[in-house]
């Protein structure tokens, strides 16, 4: 069922998890804050969300994550010395990040998984559709995906996720669909959703990756979604309930994503992902790509 067009402005960040793959320097420090060459891996997911036009930035965080919102804040100390020794650069680098979109965070005290940290924001949303994203995975801003997201669900209404094709063998560590094709080769209809299944229990080998674009009804459904998999609320469980169940929430569509994304919640892929970005850097990029030639000639 097609629903009137309503304006898209919020955006949600879960970024309440621990981190425990990047112990010890996530012992003090936000996962989130860790450098991606120059800037904090958080950064670019907001960057993002302010690019496709969500002036609206709620980040759901927990303990010890302060330094998230000291980062989004001015720091008139900093920028009073940089203007003193007349540094305009890096003081318009700090000052970048306060003016990105309008921030906001409430805490998930009890950490019960994505759909609990979703269901945080329902007092902030309200009922208009919003946007979540996931800060493990960096989306290249050549690719608008959620552009495209948000375009599909203002006219197609209901829920919107992002889709990735995989190796079959790796479609167990992702949230999987079950997908009809509709007139649009990069759209699909989403008609089932399976939380990481085993190979040959998978109906496709498209995962779902973290990008959502959410009709409100997912709050309802979130409030009686028992915990699954490890003991939390899955998201991938509430949606499933819209895909079979249109009258709830409208229907559920896929972006089939083939663009460039980088994921940081992997220590490999981290180390990858600065290396790539670092590498299309016009201020680093030739120099640095000069030192990876040689270094890995070296090494073989």
């Amino acid at each position: 069922m097609t629903q009137s067009p309503s304006r898209i402005t919020k955006a949600v960040i879960p970024a309440a998890g621990l981190g425990t793959r990047f112990l010890p320097a996530t012992k003090a420090t936000p996962k989130e804050m860790l450098p991606v060459v120059d800037k904090p891996a958080i950064q670019y997911v907001v960057e993002e969300a302010a690019a496709a036009g969500l002036s609206d930035v709620l980040m759901i965080t927990g303990r010890n994550k302060r330094a998230l919102e000291d980062h989004f804040d001015r720091n008139y100390e900093l920028e009073g010395a940089l203007a003193r020794k007349g540094d305009a650069e890096r003081l318009a680098k700090v000052q970048e990040s306060s003016e990105l979109a309008t921030m906001h965070y409430v805490r998930q005290g009890d950490p019960r998984g994505l759909g609990h940290a979703i269901l945080c924001a329902a007092p902030h949303v309200g009922d208009q559709p919003f946007a979540v994203l996931l800060g493990d995975d960096l989306i290249d801003p050549r690719d608008p995906l959620l552009s495209r997201m948000m375009e599909v669900q203002e006219r197609e209404g209901g829920s919107v996720i992002a889709l990735m094709a995989v190796d079959p063998e790796q479609i167990h560590l992702y949230g999987c669909a079950a997908v009809e094709p509709t007139g649009e080769s990069d759209v699909v209809k989403v008609h089932d959703l399976v939380e990481k299944p085993d190979a040959a229990d998978a109906p496709s080998n498209y995962a779902i990756i973290g990008r959502y674009v959410l009709d409100p009804a997912i709050f309802e459904i979130l409030r009686k979604t028992e915990p699954g998999r490890g003991g939390e609320i899955q998201i991938t469980d509430a949606l499933q309930q819209l895909s079979v169940d249109e009258k709830v929430g409208g229907p559920v569509h896929g972006v089939i994503f083939t663009g460039r994304r980088y994921d940081t919640g992997d220590r490999g892929d981290f180390l990858r992902a600065i290396v790539r970005l670092a590498c299309e850097r016009e201020d680093l990029g030739p120099d640095f790509r000069a030192w990876l030639r040689s270094y890995v000639s070296e090494e073989m």
